[in-house]
């Protein structure tokens, strides 16, 4: 095996091994990923450790993106064709399309679009240096990827494991369980399907192309690229013409009429150095061994007889179509006169802060989606407005935040979400519960309830008398942490429930619930049994 093929097996080796991790984080249905994992896997992509770094000043925690420019001055945009899980998902594209193809050649040269590439990289510097995190989310790869994986996949998966958890348990096998199936709504999965299908046929027909004409992070590490040690470039002494090279060239950037490869577009995926059977292109200084003539004859020969048409079936299906939305059927008519819901601010996860500086660092790659075990965690449409679309709020709707977890912060690659001590987490005031007294069942229906009270884990709702023998909640927002566990059971459907969080802007400390005086059990004989 010669140097350059083995080059590129170690590459798509690493290529794949990177994807399907990263695709696991968003998968984890059972949950085996320790938390620093999340960190670890995640070191190397490029906006979220360029974010995180902003945020700590940490080039241990958040150093991944000085790794990848010193990798892209060794070696070029190794980034995009071995770690960036859009390119490695786009690579899959492409290798299909060449399988399912009857084209003799798949690729040929096309001009470069400097405007577009340069346009979309000053986009996403002013988006990143001005804090507008609705912009870098449609920019940045990793979190296109992460919505893929996660609004698509991981409902898929989900799918496939409970329908094997019943059939196994139907066999008395009981290694797999059902794990609820939940959905976000069918805007943004409506806008995440067209995105993935507009990225796959692109990449289905022209291969990078998104990666050279659209993504800023490759237009930047192409720049970085052109100053890179070890570069393709011609050995014009060797070179016949026959166009093996641009054939295979996803980025469709090797010119054999000038003999030139332009350099910013290449993903250093080295297939044209392993075709070329006339050592005339080089890697930098290495240059293959030129064999004899007849040893590249029968090589020609055997490629020839060696190439198979293969047609790839079973194209894994996304869900339906079908949106699971909780609770949100239609009034009755005795309901028609009801309190509305009113809000400042809808609540943003726990450690972010406050609404403006989680819109201004989240990518939306929705990890934290994925990750939540109780599935609060939903991305916006008109929640943030326009600088928040699609990133994740606490949907109470759907769902509550888990009074003694914290782990969207644990998977947060950008520091848009910060990890706080499990204590510091349940003090942290997100909002503050509001009681609509005419709203409540208790008082339309004169019927027994509390299932607020009940659910909340400081007691800020507390049920006291009301009348005819019946209680009815009351709030103290000085202890509420605003988690969402007394709307959410509410019976009143949105947008009317008799108790709702208001959002803070700004997160707050709530005050610790007072616990009342204990008394202490003793036992003057030992125990009779």
């Amino acid at each position: 095996m010669t140097l350059f093929a083995t080059l590129k097996k170690a590459r798509v080796t690493l290529g794949i091994i990177f994807f399907l991790l990263t695709l696991a984080l968003f998968i984890d249905l059972y949950e085996k990923f320790l938390p620093q994992r999340f960190g670890q896997i995640l070191y190397l992509q490029f906006v979220p450790s360029v974010l995180q770094f902003i945020q700590t000043f940490s080039l241990v925690t958040a150093g991944g993106f000085i790794f990848v420019l010193l990798l892209t001055l060794l070696v070029g945009r190794l980034y995009c064709s071995t770690i960036c899980p859009l390119g490695i998902l786009q690579d899959i594209v492409t290798w299909i399309s060449k399988k399912v193809s009857r084209k003799r050649i798949f690729h040929k040269y096309k001009k470069a679009h400097p405007i577009w590439r340069y346009s979309f990289l000053g986009v996403m510097v002013v988006a990143m240096v001005g804090g507008f995190g609705f912009v870098v989310a449609w920019l940045d790869p990793y979190s296109i990827a992460g919505r893929f994986f996660s609004y698509l996949a991981e409902p898929v998966v989900t799918a496939v494991n409970n329908a094997a958890a019943t059939y196994l348990q139907g066999k008395e096998t009981y290694v797999l369980h059902h794990v609820p199936l939940y959905h976000v709504s069918w805007i943004p999965l409506s806008i995440t399907i067209s995105l993935f299908v507009f990225i796959v046929a692109l990449a289905w027909q022209h291969g990078r192309f998104f990666c050279n004409v659209i993504c800023p992070v490759g237009t930047f590490l192409g720049l970085t690229s052109q100053v890179s040690l070890l570069k393709v470039k011609f050995n014009t002494a060797n070179c016949t013409k026959c166009g093996k090279c641009a054939a295979v060239c996803k980025s469709e950037c090797i010119s054999i009429k000038h003999q030139s490869v332009d350099v910013s577009r290449c993903v250093a995926c080295f297939n044209c150095l392993q075709v070329c059977p006339d050592a005339a292109l080089d890697l930098g200084s290495i240059k293959p061994a030129v064999r004899p003539v007849n040893e590249l004859q029968e090589r020609a020969k055997a490629d020839g007889s060696n190439r198979r048409k293969m047609i790839v079936t079973g194209v894994a299906l996304l869900a339906g179509t079908r949106v699971y939305a909780l609770k949100k059927n239609k009034m009755g008519e005795n309901k028609q006169n009801l309190t509305l819901n009113k809000r400042d601010f809808f609540p943003s996860p726990p450690g972010s802060g406050s609404v403006r500086r989680f819109n201004n660092l989240c990518t939306a790659c929705s990890l934290c989606v994925s990750a939540c075990p109780t599935h609060v965690l939903q991305p916006s449409i008109t929640q943030y407005g326009l600088a928040g679309f699609m990133q994740p709020f606490m949907d109470y709707e759907t769902s509550y935040c888990n009074f003694d977890c914290h782990k969207c912060a644990d998977v947060c690659p950008t520091g848009a979400i910060l990890p706080l001590p499990i204590e510091e987490k349940q003090q942290t005031q997100l909002g503050k519960a509001v009681f609509l007294l005419e709203n409540c069942v208790v008082h339309t229906d004169g019927t027994d309830c509390g299932a607020c009270s009940e659910h909340c884990p400081t007691k800020a709702v507390d049920m006291v008398p009301y009348r005819d023998g019946l209680l009815i909640p009351e709030v103290n927002q000085d202890i509420c942490i605003g988690c969402g566990a007394c709307e959410y059971p509410c019976p009143v459907l949105p947008p009317f429930r008799a108790i709702y969080v208001n959002g803070n802007g700004v997160h707050k400390l709530a005050d610790k619930p007072e616990i009342g005086d204990q008394v202490e059990v003793g036992f003057d004989d030992d125990f009779p049994f």
